[in-house]
């Protein structure tokens, strides 16, 4: 009886069917399978939607069903097989872009399983956009996190961090090593207890842009955090935190910004503020003075908007970026090198270095950001002098990129002497946008990431995330939708169609880490890690040597808490999934 409804049912909509495949949907096909790798979130109506199967399949047809399998709303086809460039697995891919009904459905392949279950709705990664910024709540410094914010994961203040010293490599005559000065709150970078503002500054560039790109939409973005309501969006409230420790690192003597604040070696795998090591701020640094003076650059004609609720904030920023700027002038060359300051200074920090060896991209973005608040010609004549660095995708040692993105972004309304360099800064976007899109029908899983083995480096995620951002700047420069649709693909890619079949978002998709390297959520007692946080995905480096169960470049990657180099958090990764996610969002419409 139930086969004959099923065939009633079936050539209702495709016509004839025959019986053997009405056998196959009533028994194997019952199950879960994860060969079956999509977006476990879910697709626009009207954006394209694909799946990729992995692995031997024999069937030839596919089919998008109702989440109890009783109703059919789409048949297709399963394309040729691929062999990946870099694993040994095979794909075929399942094209379901014509199907628009808003609904919750499963595509199911006959003699090989079901898929997780996944939906078809307008605003459908607006949830997961909202938990990738709420992450950094999570990650908050100083403060308790109470349980009408922060549910079950609620916990003390962790780190106060209002009686830190000056590490021996950053003593001055004003402020010798063992002076006690106040560096609270901010954000805990990663899975560790430490503040770095090398990677904040990828990390409060990508946001403030978010926020500059989409300023009407980021206002209905609702965190449910304790600043919420009042004038000023949640996600400012939310960079606000992190900006004002910011501000505690540029020393006031000199300008000159401290490249991070931590302890001499990581805390263990305990909650925050449970270890009681002293905490430093360390030597200054080149790349730490132009970043913060890019983040307050920006921070200031941002928060010029609010000049009623953060009165003299705006002017306390650019002060502040235009005195790193000049003490970034007067030592160009002070690199942070780790292991050489722990020749000579002690204790010996081994905490993060990021450590990088070529600072001409901090230049080109700290001139771009303080010449599009100031428009002083100065600045732009440094963007010029470092307009032959080739561009790429960003990352926090490359944050050129962000320097580019501002000035289009702001191109209209600045002198008409720019007009030839944002040209060409424009072209060189859009170039690097089709070089990204040319490469596509090369990746078994048709998606922009994986252009290269090089993309699969530590916190290959992110890689995957700023690629998407990069194509969504070149549709806002072209008006060309088919920029958005390749970005989406990276979001599905990040979602669940990788090679992993994992959902890297916390808490969002039916197959999601669990065991992510984050203090926090291995030390506190909750079965679920903290949500919204971006693990960092397949990486063959394995700088961790922990056990891996895959070792092939885009399936090196293992759910465990030892394993760092691929399952850790941090907030430059965080930052780029939610410019990604919120971006499509407020897009979706194109």
């Amino acid at each position: 009886m139930m086969i004959g409804m099923r065939l009633i049912q079936l050539t209702k909509i495709f016509g004839c069917i025959t019986f053997a495949a009405i056998f196959t949907f009533s028994a194997t096909s019952q199950q879960l399978n994860t060969q079956i790798k999509l977006n476990q979130i879910g697709f626009y109506p009207d954006a394209p939607k694909v799946a990729i199967i992995t692995g031997d399949v024999n069937a030839t047809a596919f089919y998008v069903t109702s989440t109890n399998l009783r109703d059919t709303f789409y048949t297709g086809f399963l394309g040729n097989t691929k062999q990946s460039q870099y694993s040994k697995t095979t794909t075929r891919l399942a094209d379901f872009s014509s199907l628009k009904i808003p609904g919750s459905y499963v595509l199911l392949i006959p003699g090989t399983g079901h898929s997780y279950v996944f939906r078809i709705a307008a605003n459908v990664h607006r949830e997961v956009a909202i938990a990738s910024m709420k992450s950094f709540y999570f990650q908050r410094v100083s403060m308790p996190l109470l349980p009408q914010y922060a549910g079950k994961w609620h916990r003390s203040a962790g780190h106060p961090d209002d009686s830190v010293l000056i590490h021996s490599s950053a003593a001055t005559k004003q402020r010798p090593a063992g002076t006690i000065v106040p560096s609270s709150g901010g954000w805990y970078d990663a899975g560790d207890y430490n503040k770095y503002i090398v990677n904040s500054g990828i990390t409060m560039g990508t946001l403030l842009s978010l926020y500059e790109d989409f300023p009407e939409y980021t206002k209905t973005f609702h965190l449910k955090i304790p600043e919420s309501g009042g004038r000023i969006p949640d996600l400012l409230h939310e960079v606000l935190y992190n900006l004002r420790w910011m501000l505690t690192m540029q020393d006031p003597y000199d300008g000159g910004v401290h490249h991070k604040c931590t302890n001499a070696s990581f805390d263990g795998m305990v909650m925050p503020g449970i270890t009681k090591e002293p905490r430093y701020l360390v030597q200054k640094s080149t790349a730490a003075a132009l970043d913060f003076a890019a983040v307050t650059a920006q921070a200031a004609r941002v928060f010029k908007k609010f000049e009623t609720s953060l009165p003299r904030l705006a002017d306390s920023c650019l002060s502040a970026s235009e005195k790193a700027w000049l003490w970034a002038k007067a030592n160009p060359k002070i690199l942070y090198d780790q292991d050489e300051m722990n020749k000579t200074h002690k204790p010996e920090i081994t905490t993060g270095a990021y450590g990088d060896r070529n600072i001409a991209d901090e230049w080109l973005w700290a001139a771009a950001e303080l010449f599009v608040t100031t428009k002083k010609q100065a600045y732009f004549n440094s963007v010029q002098e470092q307009m032959k660095l080739r561009f790429s995708v960003p990352g926090w040692s490359n944050v050129a990129a962000l320097g580019y993105y501002s000035l289009n972004r702001f191109s209209n309304s600045l002198p008409a002497y720019t007009r030839t360099t944002t040209a060409a800064m424009k072209d060189s976007i859009v170039r690097k946008a089709d070089e990204l899109i040319s490469n596509r029908s090369k990746n078994a899983f048709d998606v922009i990431m994986g252009q290269t083995e090089r993309d699969f480096v530590w916190g290959s995620n992110a890689v995957a995330a700023n690629q998407g951002i990069l194509l969504l700047y070149t549709y806002a420069a072209t008006k060309n939708r088919k920029y958005i649709d390749h970005a989406l693909t990276n979001l599905d890619y990040i979602l669940g169609r990788n090679a992993t079949g994992f959902s890297f978002l916390t808490g969002y998709g039916s197959k999601t880490p669990m065991h992510i390297h984050h203090r926090p959520s291995e030390a506190d007692g909750i079965i679920e890690p903290v949500p919204g946080l971006l693990s960092g995905g397949p990486n063959p480096g394995r700088q961790d040597k922990c056990e891996y169960p895959e070792t092939d470049t885009e399936i090196a990657f293992v759910d465990h808490v030892c394993s760092y180099a691929s399952n850790e958090i941090a907030i430059n990764w965080n930052a780029p999934f939610v410019y990604l996610a919120t971006a499509v969002e407020a897009l979706q419409k194109k």
